[in-house]
């Protein structure tokens, strides 16, 4: 049987058989213990504890030394109805003191508060802010009694031997600050970095949602105002303030809406707090320290401030604002629907007349002796060009074989005959008739093609989108950092998970009215399949050649802007931002394409080519958001790769794609350049200038936006290019009917109060959460919709006006035969 020196086991403890210890080792362990009590004081029998009772509003001169802990005990009543809130506070006299700080442990009912002074806290890059004098509020325990007696005990003790000076002292807060407050505002006393300010607000019966606002007349410090729910201690110090509860910096304002359902006690306390640094708020950082573990002095950083607690609307100014919005968008519907019916009775009259004089005509020619039939006055009235067609080559298919699966180049009559397309399209003066040769299924099915890819498009962006945008708002609902989202907090109106429902409901219009705009293009396509079926000449040879799916894509374009709109505004920041724009570079370019392919429907772009392109600018947008502020080197290559763009195009345009890169395009150029911009100033040189003029600002000032830059370009070349063609119609001797004549000064209106509210500006992704909220403003509709909201309304008529300007503008040639009408 072995023997151990643990002998046995009992109660957690071994025994240790002293006969079995040798006699050496058991002097070593006296001589250890001995060591210990007399020199090292392990057994703290030298160690003094002095308690003392103590009271309010008196100031406790002491010394704190490594053998001795004093106790101050503190008595007061608290009442279950009045919050009182209580300070701590504890300046440290002697100097040198960061390497052994006094500790101060509170000991209250049912929490302990304790910190060291000097207190140090961390700003960027491990800076160390040491103070010396510091405060603390300590929150109220609970209490069911009508009034009780509470005591708190405040241990103060450290490691120094030296010993280390300090003055305590306990005060009961005043003027509201610490203590309940009710609807209204309260002044506060100057917040410390180190002397935080909260108070403690009760939702009233009837009231579910309160919006909390704190306003300051300076800038800086930067500060925290934070939510948090009743529990002791208080997180009230720069590096704990955003462990628990909603939170966001701020500068001047600051606003955060707050639900009864997220409070169970159906309370909370507003804090505030100071930063050591104001980097976070968009200020400099001014201290360096020259080695890593230097202290800094942050100086004296106060501010002053105004805490308001204002009830949030009611369920009934939710329902008023969605019917609002509702009744707004099917207003449309109903007028699109009278002025439907009006046109309908309109066109069936304009046929009849037509038909009848038609008939006379026939008639005439009838009656003098001529064998002329239908058909054969048709087609000698349809020549036009090079090619001569008979009315039955162009109307002799069925409209089944129309929808059979063609290919553009089988049926691309100039496809061998380039010298052909040389002559034609190198006319001094071309007409629509030179470029309109080409079979109309073929055509109508390459155009097709953009509502389908976009369509397709939109399905596969707006999927992950979704997903992505829940994502950051769960995120903000459960870390309750409100500086990721930039809202306008000032109106922010909930609605379950989403914090900013009314931004989201006001994108609304672009679905409703991107939808009726199709049911319009369907209703026009339907009444042209069935002309064409009838064989009417208006509809074969006469006016702009009727082709839908470039609007079918501009409808559809509309709606999916509204959508990621709404999906932008979930949690508007700089990384989603691109979720907001995207969509609209997609209009600017498909009505840039419709404009075109009105005048030269032979030679437009294919929708593979037009996406390709578009991807392009979309994906230069989003380098421009994470790479471009500030960066020399990217703007260099986008203004080259934008000159290069502009000057491809331009050609591609003006020469309809007869031009060819060999050796002799530098002589060409230099011809070019020769003729139309030193004997005379043409045109396209003109808007080539212009185009390049942009691309030198935008090298030259670098703006931040890159996004909205690169968008404001495209928008720019639409507007450039619509009031173009408007000059050039007008010059051409054609007119512009009444309905679109409406439209456009409808829409020009629409656009420029639309404009004048977005530049308002009241969130900005570029600055500071902070910074940015400085822009915030209350509603201005309702008291549910803000200026964002009034934009998002009005762009979204605008541009609704803007695609019926489009669809009409041309109505007013659909009785001129197309070698009447000119190309430009």
């Amino acid at each position: 049987m072995s023997v151990s020196l643990l002998d046995t086991f009992s109660g957690g403890f071994y025994h240790v058989n002293p006969y079995l210890v040798p006699f050496w080792l058991q002097l070593r362990y006296v001589a250890l213990l001995w060591l210990c009590v007399t020199h090292l004081g392990c057994a703290g029998a030298e160690k003094t504890v002095v308690q003392k009772d103590a009271e309010f509003d008196i100031t406790y001169n002491d010394t704190a030394r490594s053998d001795n802990q004093t106790i101050y005990a503190f008595n007061h009543t608290v009442s279950r109805n009045r919050t009182e809130g209580v300070r701590v506070t504890v300046d440290v006299l002697s100097e040198g003191t960061e390497s052994s700080p006094i500790l101060f442990v509170v000991r209250q009912k049912q929490a302990v508060l304790s910190f060291q002074v000097p207190l140090i806290l961390r700003g960027l890059y491990q800076r160390k802010y040491p103070y010396a004098h510091v405060g603390r509020t300590l929150c109220q325990p609970p209490t069911r009694a009508l009034a009780e007696t509470q005591y708190f005990f405040v241990d103060v003790s450290t490691l120094s031997s030296l010993g280390t000076h300090y003055q305590l002292r306990i005060s009961r807060v005043e003027s509201g600050c610490g203590n309940e407050i009710c609807f209204g505002h309260v002044t506060c006393d100057p917040v410390f970095i180190v002397f935080s300010q909260y108070f403690k607000y009760v939702f009233p019966d009837g009231v579910d949602t309160v919006i909390v606002k704190v306003n300051s007349e300076m800038t800086f410090p930067c500060s925290v105002m934070s939510i948090q729910d009743i529990q002791c201690p208080v997180y009230d110090l720069d590096n704990n303030v955003a462990f628990i509860g909603m939170y966001q910096t701020m500068t001047k304002k600051g606003a955060i809406t707050v639900q009864r359902k997220d409070f169970p006690s159906n309370s909370f306390y507003v804090v505030v707090v100071v930063k050591t640094e104001d980097e976070a708020c968009g200020g400099p950082l001014r201290f360096y320290p020259l080695r890593p573990d230097e202290l800094i002095d942050a100086g004296n950083r106060s501010k002053t401030l105004d805490v308001v607690v204002s009830p949030a609307i009611k369920s009934e100014v939710y329902v008023m604002g969605m019917l609002f919005c509702l009744g707004i968008f099917l207003s449309f519907y109903l007028l699109t629907f009278l002025v439907a019916c009006v046109e309908n009775k309109r066109s069936v009259h304009h046929i009849s007349v037509v038909y009848s004089k038609y008939c006379r005509y026939i008639m005439s020619y009838v009656g003098v002796g001529t064998q002329l039939s239908l058909s054969d006055s048709i087609a000698s009235d349809a020549n036009y060009g090079y090619m001569e067609r008979s009315l039955e080559s162009v109307t002799g298919r069925s409209r089944h074989e129309s929808l059979s699966s063609v290919e553009e180049d089988d049926y691309d009559t100039l496809a061998d005959i380039d010298s052909d397309k040389n002559i034609v399209r190198t006319k001094k003066y071309l007409c629509v008739s030179d470029l309109a040769r080409k079979d109309k299924r073929v055509l109508s099915k390459k155009y097709q093609i953009y509502f389908w890819n976009i369509a397709t498009i939109g399905v596969f962006y707006a999927l992950p989108v979704i997903q992505l945008v829940i994502t950051y708002q769960t995120v903000v609902n459960v870390t309750g950092n409100q500086d990721i989202c930039y809202y306008n907090f000032l109106c922010a109106h909930p609605l379950g998970n989403l914090s900013a429902f009314n931004n989201i409901l006001s994108n609304l219009g672009y679905v409703m009215l991107g939808l009726l705009f199709l049911l319009i293009v369907l209703q026009r396509d339907i009444i042209h399949s069935k002309a064409l079926e009838r064989n009417e000449l208006n509809a074969l040879e006469c006016g702009i050649p009727k082709h839908f799916g470039l609007f079918y894509a501009m409808g559809t374009a509309l709606m999916m802007e509204g959508l990621l709109s709404a999906c932008y505004h979930v949690c508007p920041n700089y990384t989603n931002f691109q979720f907001d724009t995207s969509f609209m570079y997609m209009i600017a370019g498909l009505c840039v394409l419709k404009l075109y392919q009105k005048r030269h429907p032979d030679i437009n772009a294919s929708a593979y080519t037009a996406y390709a392109c578009l991807a392009a600018v979309i994906f230069f947008s989003v380098l421009g958001v994470v790479f471009g502020k500030g960066n020399m080197v990217f703007w260099i290559v986008f203004s080259v790769i934008h000159i290069l763009a502009t000057l491809l195009l331009s050609t591609q345009l003006y020469y309809m794609g007869r031009w060819r890169l060999d050796s002799g395009i530098l002589r060409r150029m230099v011809y070019v350049i020769y003729t139309d911009c030193i004997r005379q100033c043409s045109g396209p040189i003109t808007l080539c200038c212009l185009f390049l003029s942009r691309a030198a600002y935008g090298l030259l000032e670098r703006p931040n936006d890159f996004a909205s830059y690169l968008l404001a370009i495209a928008i720019c070349n639409l507007l450039l290019y619509f009031a173009f063609y408007i000059i050039m119609k007008l010059r051409s001797g054609e007119r512009i009917g009444c309905m679109s004549l409406v439209c456009i000064l409808f829409t020009a209106v629409v656009w420029g109060f639309a404009l004048f509210f977005f530049f308002q500006g009241l969130s900005t992704w570029q600055k500071t959460p902070a910074e940015s909220r400085e822009h915030n403003r209350d509603c201005i509709v309702l008291s549910f919709f803000d200026d964002h909201d009034i934009w998002h309304f009005l762009s979204s008529i605008a541009m609704f006006g803007s695609f019926l300007v489009l669809l009409t503008m041309d109505d007013d040639l659909d009785d001129v035969q197309r070698d009447k009408i000119f190309v430009f």
